[in-house]
């Protein structure tokens, strides 16, 4: 069946190529990519109704990828199938030359060194330093070229290792290849012409704060092509054994564009930056979003030209983040505000009502009745609760616009609950979101209920 999609798509964007190649074949090599639609016309043999030269490669590179095969057993199973194979395939002979050819999709990922203590990206103005500018860390590993002479310095710089490594993965030409295929450019637009509207709570685009946008902003929500999206963040670890200790984190970003029965499949996902370990960057985790947010900050103000294959027409492509989607602990990362002692609650703020318990050392959270109606009977209990009646009424989530404003008037003080201005608010449009961000119902359900 993914055989079937995957060649109807390439199809679908090579019947397309006499209406855009002219306009804009120039944005994504073409060259490249029309040589890629040339192998996904290639039969695998002679006779081969199953696979094509580009489908089996994909299969091939996909399970590589899954199980963790070494360049070297790959090139070994490569050498292998060439020879079981019928004469006249056309099989790359290499995982190099499977590579270069599945490179044409123009699908890669940018490397940028980091400071090992979190501090700075090696990037822009600090492209050439060999330290970082705040903690004076070395960029590089230590090798046992270390302390040879100056005449080796030439040989030894070539052999140099960066301490951390982002992987950034370029969000525009992603989003632009949502467009490419005309079945999923429709799709796109699914939100605004084919969504039920009938008040039920099915879709993000039901939700209140999607359409707090769209009223805010109706340049934005005028063509229902621009994006929306969630981003999504968390730490995990990437070996299969719990014996290592390692907190590697992917930040996704999630197309709301998308009918629900898609937007939250797993295929439609996009990675944007893959943030090494062993440790997470806890509320250093800006530091690494900077060219994430740089990509939005474009793609907000001044838009990307794409093609639709849909309509056959160019259009300037924006997109927003309208939310963030996360566990408690890294909530208190993206937001800034900590979930941790008096002021933990981020909705009640700094109405929170907390007890430090003397005897076990940590905060208890009370005052959960003044969400009750105001006649509730639990109310008027003194008994069942803390010997106290409870009259008020439920403290209000604070603005994104209080927030900001709370966030200035630290005066770099650090003491209470906001640690600092979050990244997020360079976003023009960020402190007018109605939702900034959400917990993760995977951690919380089980508490809850």
């Amino acid at each position: 069946m993914a055989e079937e999609d995957m060649n109807a798509d390439v199809h679908n964007m090579q019947s397309e190529e006499s209406h855009w190649g002219q306009h804009y074949t120039h944005r994504i090599h073409s060259d490249n990519f029309y040589s890629l639609l040339k192998d996904a016309e290639v039969e695998l043999y002679p006779g081969c109704k199953n696979f094509t030269k580009f489908s089996f490669a994909i299969y091939l590179f996909h399970i590589k990828c899954f199980n963790g095969w070494t360049n070297k057993s790959f090139n070994a199973l490569l050498e292998l199938l060439k020879l079981v194979l019928p004469e006249g395939n056309t099989l790359p002979r290499s995982y190099q030359e499977m590579k270069k050819m599945i490179s044409a999709l123009s699908l890669g990922y940018e490397k940028i060194h980091a400071c090992p203590n979190d501090c700075i990206l090696f990037w822009k103005e600090n492209a050439n330093e060999d330290k970082c500018t705040k903690c004076g860390a070395s960029r590089w590993k230590e090798s046992l070229n270390d302390g040879k002479n100056d005449s080796e310095d030439a040989f030894t710089k070539k052999k140099k290792k960066a301490t951390k490594i982002l992987r950034w993965f370029p969000l525009i030409p992603r989003l632009q290849r949502l467009f490419m295929s005309s079945k999923t450019a429709s799709l796109m637009t699914w939100h605004e012409h084919e969504r039920t509207k009938d008040g039920c709570q099915r879709h993000p685009a039901d939700s209140q704060a999607w359409k707090e946008l769209d009223s805010r902003y109706p340049q934005f929500s005028s063509d229902p092509r621009n994006v929306r999206l969630g981003l999504a963040s968390d730490g995990f670890n990437p070996f299969k054994t719990m014996t290592i200790v390692h907190s590697a984190w992917p930040v996704i970003l999630i197309p709301y564009n998308l009918p629900l029965w898609m937007c939250m499949k797993q295929s439609n996902f996009i990675l944007s930056l893959l943030i090494p370990g062993p440790k997470g960057p806890g509320n250093n985790i800006d530091v690494y979003l900077q060219p994430l947010i740089e990509e939005l900050q474009v793609l907000w103000e001044v838009g990307i030209e794409t093609f639709d294959a849909a309509t056959n027409q160019i259009f300037q492509l924006h997109a927003a983040v309208i939310w963030t989607i996360n566990d408690f602990p890294a909530y208190a990362n993206l937001s800034r505000w900590s979930t941790k002692g008096e002021y933990a609650c981020p909705c009640c703020g700094y109405d929170a009502n907390s007890k430090w318990l003397k005897h076990s050392r940590k905060h208890c959270y009370m005052g959960h009745r003044r969400w009750l109606k105001p006649n509730h009977r639990f109310r008027n209990d003194k008994l069942s609760f803390d010997g106290t009646q409870e009259f008020r009424n439920a403290p209000l989530p604070s603005s994104g616009i209080e927030v900001l404003r709370q966030v200035e008037d630290m005066n770099g003080s650090k003491d209470g609950p906001w640690k600092k201005k979050s990244i997020f608010f360079t976003l023009p449009y960020w402190k007018h979101l109605l939702l900034r961000h959400n917990l993760d119902v995977m951690h919380i359900e089980k508490k809850c209920m």
